[in-house]
């Protein structure tokens, strides 16, 4: 049996997420509530930058179009 391996999934810029930006009053990353997989979550607590569990996740990119300081972006394997 041949597994193929991932070829993309989402990678977070920590120097450009700032969850206070996204939601002032709660703290709530607007990617990690977009996904839908629940592979992206705010582990550390609110107004925190999420985590992704990049070997979940599916490629559907709804984090990436949610992130309104384009902080997530697709990470490509070769």
């Amino acid at each position: 049996m041949n597994m193929q391996s991932k070829k993309s999934f989402s990678m977070m810029d920590y120097d450009k997420c700032r969850p206070e930006e996204c939601d002032s009053e709660n703290g709530v990353c607007a990617s990690a509530a977009a996904c839908t997989h629940k592979v992206m979550k705010q582990i550390d607590g609110l107004f925190q930058p999420p985590i992704i569990f990049q070997d979940m996740c599916l490629g559907c990119w709804d984090c990436i179009e949610a992130c309104p300081l384009k902080a997530v972006y697709i990470k490509h394997m070769t």
